[in-house]
């Protein structure tokens, strides 16, 4: 059965890298073909400042470069969907009102960090930010960042509500994810995306409206193909489209073990791999993170060759 999108935000909404030059400096001239790079390949939309744009680590300044930086390329050409990532809410809603300037056609929210919340605590975090923000706001499920699930019930309450406008779910928790795809199912407009790469397939067989996959940076076509397949009912292409992918994931596990945070393996093979591939001239990390070394950048590129991706 063909699924047909209902809403402005849908699709391949990759979280975009940010590259940096060698001596640390954000690199505007990457960046730029970075955000081409997604666009040709045919995404529909872009999701700035997630965790793979290394967020936690950028400055308040390199945030406004690299969110005009991407709005400039984009000119229009898909939604722009911001990450608002402060620990409070108060700090969310200034961040949010700074990204908006900057041209977010939506916010993306995650719970309260650092500061120790409930689950009551939460839903006023996300109802105040809405009532101060008039851009869709979506919520960030993201536990491994924030060390809090948010509810079932809560999500679907705020949508509801008109709160929330979806929920990027980074959760990793696919039995939560089918629950929340299925108990939100009659909520209008309401966009729901995986942000687990391996599972796209299985999860917009489930009706989720998109993905939002770190992986994307590297093969913004390999999704769109996917993701065209599934649109179209043709769930066999989606399938094996989505075993290819699964085989290019396979960078992320490059790194020595040890020898680098998990952050940085995942982060620093998305960046290895678009080094390779020649969109961006560096694969520097954001410090305190460490680059990939030359063996893992050759064990990155076997993988992208037999991919034909180089």
């Amino acid at each position: 059965m063909a699924i047909a999108p209902t809403s402005r935000f849908h699709g391949v909404i990759p979280p975009v890298v940010t590259p940096r030059t060698s001596d640390g400096a954000v690199d505007v001239s990457s960046l730029e073909r970075v955000t081409k790079h997604l666009l040709d390949g045919g995404v529909n939309g872009l999701f700035v400042l997630g965790s793979s744009a290394e967020v936690p680590y950028l400055t308040n300044d390199e945030r406004a470069v690299v969110v005009r930086t991407i709005a400039g390329v984009n000119a229009g050409q898909v939604p722009l969907i911001v990450g608002a990532n402060e620990q409070t809410t108060n700090r969310v809603i200034e961040e949010g009102r700074r990204m908006v300037d900057l041209g977010a056609d939506a916010l993306v929210v995650t719970s309260q960090y650092y500061a120790i919340s409930d689950v009551n605590e939460t839903e006023t975090h996300f109802r105040s930010v809405h009532a101060a923000l008039n851009v869709p706001i979506f919520a960030y499920d993201v536990p491994v960042r924030t060390h809090y699930k948010l509810p079932l019930n809560l999500l679907v309450q705020l949508g509801r509500d008109g709160v929330i406008a979806g929920v990027k779910d980074s959760s990793g928790d696919d039995v939560a994810f089918r629950q929340l795809l299925i108990a939100s199912r009659d909520i209008p407009n309401f966009d729901i995306f995986t942000g687990h790469e391996v599972v796209v397939d299985g999860a917009l067989l489930g009706r989720a409206q998109g993905v939002v996959p770190g992986l994307g940076n590297v093969d913004p076509a390999g999704y769109a193909r996917l993701y065209s397949s599934a649109v179209a009912g043709d769930f066999a292409s989606a399938a094996r489209e989505q075993d290819r992918i699964t085989d290019v994931f396979n960078i992320v596990y490059a790194a020595t073990p040890g020898r680098v945070s998990a952050g940085a393996a995942g982060l620093g093979a998305f960046k290895t791999a678009l080094m390779l591939m020649g969109v961006i001239d560096t694969n520097v990390m954001s410090a305190p993170l460490l680059a990939l070394n030359s063996s893992e950048t050759a064990a990155i590129k076997v993988i992208l060759e037999r991919n034909g991706l180089l």
